[in-house]
């Protein structure tokens, strides 16, 4: 593990937030990057250099990347839903690049690359592990074959010398997800008694900390071009839920909601979505992904990492407890805005 300063690029979303949180347990030289109208309310008690800039601005990376030996890059658009396939490659591939770029010409000891699980092939076993490739082209949506293109480029700059670690991060759970990713949104409703219904539908989820925890084993433990598998354990929507509404105690439990209602209820938030001209959440890419998730095979990780995860059940206990409590500080929770 390197002593010098270490940069972490996205560190205003859930998991860049996590892993500055890590780091500073750890003492570390930390630098973030973000933009200046970024959210940091997190993290803005802890000790650090900002640096601020866009991952579209080559010239604000490199400023960021200079003097940094470590970099965790957390930055991705998630928004699997959205309409604009442009700004999602421009973030998630553009961006990347301009980054590992600037990696490169500085030298840094490690690039750990916040990537998804998603972009793990399909196993007939059901288990799938990191020796899987990719291939459902056919079935995957837009975000999914970006984030697969992201993951191989940066692949592809290992081989050229860059010392790039790919982290396949799982469905995070847990406090502080104070921009709520949508799956974090749905969980606080859950919590506070505003969503009715669970689907048919499971989800390869881990807890927030484990997997900042994971990133940062990996700057240590972990092997140049390789990835590793960032999970606990496949969980039924149906157990989520329960948990976050048995922990909150509120009073309406979530029915199963038929496929064929969900369908239908999809299409009427897209309806919607047309004529508000924008994204939604609820949409038939999010629904299909939700219903693509398979288990995966976290031993890798366990073994070369000496990454040992909570329980995630615990974690949905903590993160249902943080959104009905007074100290959840975030934004819109409200069941229309999905």
């Amino acid at each position: 593990m390197s002593n010098g300063k270490v940069l972490v690029m996205g560190a205003s979303g859930f998991l860049g937030s996590h892993v500055v949180m890590t780091l500073a347990e750890q003492n570390r030289d930390i630098r973030i990057f973000t933009r200046e109208s970024s959210n940091i309310s997190s993290i803005k008690h802890l000790e650090f250099e900002h640096a601020y800039g866009d991952v579209l601005d080559k010239d604000s990376v490199e400023q960021a990347i200079k003097g940094c030996s470590v970099i965790y890059y957390c930055v991705v658009n998630a928004k699997a839903w959205t309409k604009n396939a442009e700004q999602l490659r421009k973030i998630n591939i553009n961006g990347l690049k301009h980054a590992m770029d600037a990696a490169m010409a500085a030298g840094v000891e490690r690039f750990i690359y916040t990537s998804t699980f998603m972009t793990i092939g399909l196993n007939p076993s059901g288990i799938a592990s990191e020796k899987d490739e990719f291939n459902f082209w056919d079935q995957a949506p837009e975000y999914v074959r970006i984030r697969v293109e992201a993951e191989n480029l940066l692949l592809e700059y290992c081989k050229k010398g860059l010392p790039g670690i790919a982290c396949n991060v799982a469905m995070t759970y847990g406090t502080y997800d104070t921009e709520p990713t949508l799956h974090g949104k749905i969980l606080a409703l859950v919590a506070l008694g505003r969503f009715p219904f669970y689907w048919d539908a499971t989800f390869s989820a881990v807890g927030i900390k484990d997997a900042a925890e994971a990133m940062v084993l990996a700057e240590k433990n972990g092997r140049i071009g390789e990835r590793y598998i960032i999970t606990e354990k496949l969980l039924h929507l149906r157990e989520i839920f329960r948990l976050a509404a048995k922990t909150t105690g509120v009073k309406i439990r979530p029915f199963n909601m038929p496929v064929i209602l969900m369908y239908a209820a999809c299409v009427f938030y897209n309806i919607l979505a047309f004529i508000r001209r924008t994204d939604t959440g609820f949409s038939f890419v999010s629904f299909r992904l939700s219903r693509m998730t398979k288990d995966y095979d976290n031993s890798k990780a366990r073994k070369e990492l000496n990454w040992n995860p909570r329980p995630v059940e615990e974690v949905i206990v903590e993160a249902a407890q943080w959104f009905a409590s007074d100290d959840c500080v975030c934004g819109d929770l409200s069941l229309k805005n999905l």
